[in-house]
């Protein structure tokens, strides 16, 4: 009957990401050099590489020779699928950080979701010029290379050092600007990495504090928040709502609050 299926166990839905994020994470960093623009979308600053796409085409050909009846929501090939009605949709962002790719730098990532009836159930994230390969499985913890996070305990708001990014539209990053200039002077510092998949699980790695950042979308935040959210972050929106397009906020829960508190009344998650 159409709509009823048999919910799928998330560690196999994790081990296949692995595996899958795995495969293309050794794609992507083979390529990586010499790599050139292929294209933008939706600004000149938004580009897309042709490793974007092959390793896109990649994680789509082997996640569905597995689970044919699944749906995908990728990054650059948008959605598709689904028909079986399997309930199992994979968020994907094939390469989390292009423009760090396109100059050769190590901060980017290939991350894998599966959620299920809408719940993000597993994830990995492939972070392969650093080694790391992070996975996680709802209410069972999350793991970087096979070893158990926990994130750092919660610091003071003006000891937090936070992770950020910005968007690519100029009017955006001008508001974006604005806002930091306000949070600077409450916080310990900044840091602005390029690849929200690499902040988030750095938080749970303890390499920041904090992280928020307007303009993500589900495939930015969907693998790296739920790794994050099982080593003890918090990962939501503003006012403590879910993680949206308006605004991602990522902390330690006592911290959350008063990042939530400090960027409420900014415009942070406006133009």
């Amino acid at each position: 009957m159409t709509g009823i299926h048999t919910t799928p166990d998330p560690r196999a839905l994790r081990d296949l990401a692995v595996r899958v994020a795995t495969e293309a994470g050794g794609l992507a960093a083979e390529g990586q050099a010499g790599v050139t623009v292929l294209d933008t979308k939706s600004s000149p600053t938004d580009v897309v590489t042709k490793m974007d796409r092959a390793t896109e085409e990649l994680i789509r050909s082997r996640l569905l020779a597995v689970r044919p009846d699944d749906a995908i929501l990728g990054e650059e090939g948008g959605e598709a699928g689904g028909d079986g009605g399997s309930g199992v949709r994979w968020v994907v962002d094939p390469i989390d950080g292009t423009v760090n790719y396109l100059y050769g730098q190590p901060d980017w990532g290939v991350a894998i979701a599966a959620e299920v009836d809408g719940v993000v159930v597993a994830a990995a994230v492939n972070v392969p010029r650093r080694g790391e390969l992070y996975e996680a499985v709802l209410g069972e913890g999350s793991r970087c290379n096979g070893e158990p996070l926990q994130a750092p305990p919660a610091v003071p708001l003006e000891q937090a050092l936070v992770a950020t990014g910005f968007g690519y539209f100029p009017e955006r990053r001008v508001q974006q600007a604005r806002v930091l200039v306000e949070v600077v002077p409450h916080i310990r510092d900044i840091r602005r990495g390029g690849s929200a998949a690499v902040d988030l699980t750095g938080l749970a790695a303890g390499r920041a504090n904090a992280f928020y950042e307007r303009g993500l979308n589900p495939w930015d935040w969907a693998a790296p928040g739920l790794i994050a959210s099982e080593a003890g972050i918090r990962v939501g929106g503003l006012h403590g709502g879910p993680p949206a397009n308006d605004l991602v906020i990522a902390a330690r829960p006592e911290l959350y609050d008063a990042l939530d508190a400090l960027l409420a009344p900014l415009g942070a998650d406006r133009d």
